[in-house]
């Protein structure tokens, strides 16, 4: 069989089982399965598949038309113009994040600290983008620490990164210029009606903390004058309905100079907030 009639097939498979763009799937799994970059895959497609090849992208098939995400067989997402490891113990990051680190390499700082850091790609995009700042990130997870940790290692960000298991910033001490988070922000109600690939194959507890959605923003709150420089800032990813409630949970905390910003879609994205005028 040649590559046109593995994708063929492989695209009518994947459009049966609902899977949404599923030329541009298929076409990256192949490259994948051939060990091709992407752009080069039409000059193969005329030409015969060996067997090893052909049954490595089946077997992508296969689980990509169960809903598993292409990063996951593929094992790393771009994000910022990088590649990061990914697993089912992190949750995948997303391009509207990209608003949260734009935001940051606006403002002044030389120290970060990354509540919930996940894969790390918040943290170490921020590292990367700024080489004379140092940072740390915390999350109650040891596997999503270790893809961190791995994260750090490929990208060569690990004199200057440092990762710790804990609850938020509970175990912390220290003042930062500058503290990012991507919490769970997802309600209960609305965690229920996901799509099949992150409410099969991500962790529940990187996408929603039950209940309303607040509640991580509620409890990073409560520590934030401890963990701030005084004049620092603090940056969130919140959900697009999301802005006036979290903009108030800071308030209350004591931060000020409280901002909006929207995603490229127009959407309430980020939190801005400063501790300290």
């Amino acid at each position: 069989m040649t590559g046109t009639d593995l994708l063929r097939d492989a695209i009518a498979r994947l459009k049966q089982n609902g899977v949404p763009d599923p030329a541009r799937d298929a076409r990256l799994l192949l490259a994948e399965a051939l060990n091709l970059e992407t752009g080069r895959l039409t000059l193969v497609l005329g030409e015969s598949v060996d067997p090893e090849a052909r049954q490595k992208f089946r077997d992508f098939i296969d689980r990509r038309a169960r809903r598993e995400p292409v990063s996951h067989l593929l094992g790393r997402r771009a994000f910022y113009g990088r590649e990061f490891r990914v697993s089912r113990d992190v949750l995948d990051p997303r391009p509207e994040t990209e608003t949260l680190i734009a935001t940051a390499l606006e403002l002044d700082w030389t120290s970060v600290l990354d509540l919930g850091t996940g894969s790390g790609a918040i943290l170490l995009t921020l590292l990367a983008e700024r080489p004379e700042a140092t940072g740390m990130g915390t999350d109650l997870s040891g596997s999503a620490l270790q893809v961190a940790r791995q994260n750090s290692e490929a990208l060569a960000l690990s004199d200057r990164s440092s990762f710790l298991r804990a609850d938020w910033g509970t175990a912390l001490t220290g003042h930062f210029n500058l503290v990012v988070s991507n919490p769970p922000y997802i309600s209960a109600k609305d965690y229920e009606t996901l799509e099949p690939e992150p409410h099969l194959f991500e962790p529940r507890e990187a996408l929603s903390p039950g209940l309303d959605g607040l509640e991580a923003y509620r409890a990073i709150a409560v520590e934030l004058p401890r963990l701030m420089a005084r004049g620092g800032h603090a940056l969130f990813e919140i959900g697009p309905d999301q802005a006036g409630d979290v903009g108030t949970i800071l308030k209350h905390a004591g931060l000020g100079g409280i901002r909006v910003l929207d995603d490229l879609d127009g959407r309430n994205r980020v939190v801005l907030a400063r501790n300290g005028t």
